[in-house]
């Protein structure tokens, strides 16, 4: 029994007592710091007598930027003590639930950097076949380092906003010269966001993930594939990837992913020391991706072949800090199946093989008034199941310059 009203409350659902993430929702008062309990949120600054002095002027403002600079200790005794709250038969005073769906999720923490990781082998193979055939599919690189590139901090958009088709330089083969406009090629990309807080760091082992990462978020990004395959040769992704990556409003706390851990596949060669890792670190997170309400894929991520910890520990290995509010994504999630890959260039074979949506209508990437939505869970404690916020965004047509 719980004082929380919600049927979809319970251990059984998605977003019950094993889940807990946190977001930001405006609200007639500003924006308040809540815990998602089913279909509702319930607001911590209402509930700081329950909460006590400490946790309490971690969550009593308008994001998630001093809880994330709280460190491990404090995430651990402020989810403890949520437990116990909402798992109680009495409301606590001050408490007030309000339907998530009639708030505005906004960004909940300050975004410091973003970095975005290339670590899924069935991606970057079906990639290196699409867009490099003359050559190995697999750089020799990637089989020894977590590959990746630095993003912009200052175009991480939270779930539910839209986004304008960018516009940058392409070159089609045959093309004496390089147009410039609106790309032709929109893609989303599946992929699954690591939160970091805690004290600044560098060099971080493998062994210390869990104190430098707060939670987890779904992440879209989104990405110009016509604008990529020009401007990437030969240094990585710019302007086909800049423009937007979208972040669920819901953050997860790794805590709540205990039960999903598991070993990835061994490496094909003996790693690098600072990349072994003396407890696993992957996640069975099960992920499914839609188009306008037609479900196009469910990738897995425990087909990466990359950690979240061995990504961060590259992260930081060359003396770089991660700090709280760092943001890095996995990559692109895609699996061996079809049905498993995580983007369109993937899902079309780069345009060649059109997908049928429910209103019968083909795509090979994404056109303007297409709405794409991530969701995501894993398995919890004692047979339950853990949630990921969703991540949704709707494509507009390119900006006026």
């Amino acid at each position: 029994m719980t004082w929380i009203e919600d049927p979809e409350f319970a251990p059984d659902r998605p977003f019950g007592p094993q889940t807990l993430p946190y977001g930001v929702l405006v609200t007639g008062n500003g924006p308040v710091v809540a815990v998602r309990v089913g279909r509702h949120a319930l607001p911590l600054r209402g509930i700081a007598g329950a909460l006590g002095p400490r946790l309490a002027e971690l969550v009593s403002g308008d994001s998630l930027d001093p809880l994330l600079a709280a460190g491990r200790e404090r995430w651990q005794e402020l989810r403890e003590r949520l437990t116990e709250i909402v798992a109680a038969d009495r409301a606590p005073a001050g408490a007030h639930l309000v339907r998530t769906d009639w708030h505005t999720l906004v960004l909940p923490f300050t975004v410091a950097d973003y970095v975005d990781f290339f670590s899924s082998r069935h991606h970057v193979e079906n990639v290196g076949r699409i867009f490099r055939r003359t050559t190995a599919p697999v750089p020799e690189n990637w089989t020894h380092m977590p590959v990746g590139y630095h993003g912009r901090s200052g175009t991480v958009y939270v779930s539910g906003t839209d986004i304008h088709r960018p516009s940058g330089q392409r070159k089609a083969a045959g093309d004496l010269h390089p147009a410039f406009g609106p790309t032709r090629r929109l893609d989303f990309e599946a992929e699954v966001g690591f939160v970091c807080g805690g004290e600044p760091a560098s060099r971080v082992a493998t062994a210390d993930f869990a104190e430098h990462v707060f939670g987890v978020a779904l992440v879209n990004d989104w990405s110009a594939r016509d604008v990529q395959a020009w401007e990437s040769d030969p240094l990585g992704p710019f302007l086909a990837k800049s423009f937007a990556t979208s972040v669920a409003g819901w953050i997860t706390p790794l805590a709540a992913f205990e039960d999903a851990r598991i070993p990835l596949p061994g490496p094909e060669h003996v790693l690098q020391s600072y990349l072994v890792e003396t407890e696993p670190w992957g996640l069975d997170l099960r992920l499914e991706v839609s188009c306008n309400e037609t479900v196009l894929a469910r990738p897995r991520f425990e087909h990466m072949s990359w950690s979240p910890a061995q990504q961060l520990a590259h992260l930081t290995v060359n003396g770089a800090q991660v700090r709280p509010g760092d943001l890095f994504a996995s990559g692109t999630v895609s699996g061996p199946e079809r049905d498993q890959r995580g983007c369109l260039l993937e899902l079309t074979w780069g345009g060649a093989e059109p997908i049928t949506l429910q209103d019968g209508e083909q795509r090979t990437f994404l056109q303007d008034g297409d709405r794409v939505t991530l969701r995501g869970s894993a398995p919890g404690p004692g047979g339950t199941v853990v949630g990921l916020g969703e991540v949704t965004g709707t494509v507009l047509a390119a900006a006026r310059r």
